[in-house]
């Protein structure tokens, strides 16, 4: 069950979720599900397939959680002031209620509200994430808040406020190697005043610039030798050419686009209508919206990588109105998670193999 009643007290479902007809196949197909989170709303939301090849939709509540990764056993989420380490505890084959997957949270790290945006796990093992109120690149400490690793040589110090909204990172041959920024600035909320092209690919660890000019990019990720990330403040997804700094857009999405990951030969981003005005409004996405005439999203939309065709999507309404993060469960059918809200995670016990003495 979920942690939070479905309808509002007006009988109005607080969240309606709605998919194209062949969502489900291609998610059998690629055997895979996927999940978003929601940070407007505290929302972790799970997708995959019912018995009847309906959507199912599963969602637990986390304070502002944002950042994900995951390799179908092992789910890591940021928190507003942790960050989470979920394990599967069915063994293969084994069901509950009808999920193959029972992600438990079976480690918290509690970091203090750093805002992390992006997660990874690096091959080694290394968790390493954004710790955007810091404008550097972090890991976990056992003892400490957290292990500040990197930070962009145009600021000064370290210290808790967003200068330059240091939020994607990408990993490489299994090691961070990009990260995206909103600005270059050096002050508190300086990112606010270059929200239109001031924004940035910076390469780990030399800093180097390899785009500028960008507006609020996103979520950069490397797939098959090239750079690829989402220009938000466009509504644009695309490639960016290592050499020359230049975006070659591939997909327009009717959204604030944030949360991309790559399954097969299709592209997989999460949408959101844009809710902080302060931070949203006044991009070029807002002209380019109401020139096609059409509506903000939120949702998940599936692009054809070497097309850019839309090829299929969820459509979230009602109190969700944003995305932050959007990640895909190999191997998975049909997820669910435990939260705080139910007593489930008091009463679900799985034992191990036996340790001796």
């Amino acid at each position: 069950m979920p942690d939070a009643p479905s309808t509002t007290p007006a009988e109005e479902p607080w969240l309606k979720v709605t998919c194209d007809p062949g969502l489900t196949q291609w998610m059998a197909e690629h055997r895979v599900s996927l999940a978003c989170t929601t940070y407007q709303t505290g929302k972790l939301l799970l997708f995959g397939r019912k018995p009847d090849q309906g959507l199912s939709v599963f969602e637990r509540n986390f304070t502002r959680c944002m950042g994900l990764w995951a390799d179908g056993q092992t789910l890591w989420m940021s928190s507003q002031y942790q960050l989470w380490r979920f394990e599967n505890m069915l063994r293969p084959g084994e069901l509950y209620q009808g999920h193959d997957r029972l992600y438990v949270p079976k480690l918290g790290h509690t970091t203090g509200d750093i805002d992390t945006h992006d997660v990874a796990v690096e091959t080694d093992g290394r968790l390493i994430f954004a710790a955007t109120h810091f404008n550097c690149l972090g890991t976990l400490d056992p003892r400490y808040s957290f292990a500040p690793l990197w930070r962009p040589p145009f600021i000064s110090r370290l210290a808790g406020e967003d200068r330059c909204h240091l939020n994607g990172l990408a990993l490489e041959n299994g090691r961070c190697r990009y990260v995206t920024a909103v600005s270059t600035t050096d002050e508190l909320d300086g990112w606010r005043r270059h929200r239109l092209d001031g924004g940035v690919v910076l390469e780990v660890p030399s800093g180097a610039v390899v785009a500028r000019g960008l507006s609020m990019p996103h979520s950069p990720r490397v797939h098959q030798g090239e750079l690829w990330l989402l220009h938000s403040g466009t509504g644009w997804l695309g490639r960016v050419d290592r050499d020359t700094g230049t975006f070659t857009p591939v997909a327009f999405c009717p959204g604030y686009l944030r949360g991309m990951v790559f399954v097969g030969d299709y592209i997989v981003v999460g949408l959101s209508q844009g809710r902080e005005r302060n931070a949203f409004g006044g991009l070029a996405l807002d002209g380019e919206i109401a020139r096609r005439g059409i509506d903000a999203q939120c949702g998940i939309q599936i692009i054809h990588r070497q097309t850019g065709a839309l090829a299929h999507w969820i459509r979230i309404e009602g109190l969700v109105t944003e995305l932050y993060d959007v990640i895909s469960l190999p191997e998975v059918i049909r997820p669910m998670a435990l939260g705080f809200r139910s007593d489930e995670i008091q009463k679900i016990i799985a034992l191990g193999e036996p340790a001796g003495w």
